[in-house]
């Protein structure tokens, strides 16, 4: 099934002529780069929009998989603190980020005299709380969504970034920092960069699948069941560093990581 959704990408993008694609260097966007690249060659650029929100390690990450892939990478900054509708982290915080993210990329995409640009949303996404997807929609023909138009579901993406030799074809999910704080509380540069160095410290320590919410100053650490006692083992390295970047109190969720568990209020 993967080989014939992967020949209708195929000649989905190639249709486009050229694209600007929305990339993170995560799974989605790496699978759109390496095939507008191998379609388009010269007439693809990746562009990551590099936000507070966005961790360096993801950016890293990034800058690694287009050099893999060979395909033309740009990154542009986005202070996305700026926008009051933003940094006020209301529900629908993604719809206005993707807003802002969208008009960057519109206008490298004109600069460029490119056609569309290209986005990661798949057919999986309509099992979760995506308020970005309306600013998609809203935006028109401007942007192409070949997972959707296509039906292609995560793990068939997984799939593909494996026949297509990408490095990233299992990496996990990283949604931007900004999910980790419940919604109403206002986003801080400074609260942002607590989260980053908290999750840094537990990827450094092995832990992959991991979330760090924060509730005010009080860390809500979210990792699998099966982690839950090695992460205990090392608690006391754990909580003096929370502690030193600045968390008042560290928990430890026993309902064990859950991708989305902010949006379980709404």
């Amino acid at each position: 099934m993967e080989n014939k959704k992967l020949e209708l990408l195929k000649k989905g993008i190639s249709e486009k002529k050229s694209a600007v694609i929305a990339f993170s260097g995560g799974v989605d966007s790496s699978v759109l780069a390496s095939i507008a690249f191998n379609e388009l060659d010269n007439k693809a650029t990746a562009v990551t929009i590099k936000t507070h929100s966005f961790p360096e390690r993801e950016l890293k990450c990034a800058k690694k998989v287009a050099e893999e892939i060979g395909i033309e990478h740009k990154i542009v900054y986005l202070n996305e603190l700026e926008f009051p509708l933003i940094s006020e982290n209301s529900p629908e915080r993604c719809y206005h980020c993707k807003k802002e993210i969208l008009r960057l990329l519109t206008s490298v995409k004109d600069e460029l005299g490119f056609n569309v640009i290209l986005e990661g949303s798949n057919a999986s996404d309509s099992d979760s709380y995506r308020p970005g997807k309306r600013a998609i929609e809203e935006i028109g023909d401007k942007v192409y969504s070949p997972f959707v138009e296509f039906g292609v579901r995560k793990d068939e993406i997984r799939q593909i970034a494996s026949l297509l030799g990408l490095s990233v074809a299992d990496k996990r999910p990283s949604p931007c920092l900004a999910s980790r704080f419940p919604y109403g509380d206002a986003l801080t540069e400074r609260s942002i960069k607590r989260v980053e160095l908290a999750e840094d410290f537990l990827i450094s320590r092995g832990f992959q699948e991991l979330r760090v919410r924060d509730h005010k100053g009080i860390a809500r650490i979210e990792v699998p069941s099966a982690d839950m006692d090695a992460l205990l083992a090392m608690k006391n390295d754990i909580v003096s560093h929370m502690k030193k970047i600045g968390f008042s109190y560290v928990t430890l969720d026993m309902e064990g990581f859950r991708s989305g568990s902010m949006d379980e209020v709404l």
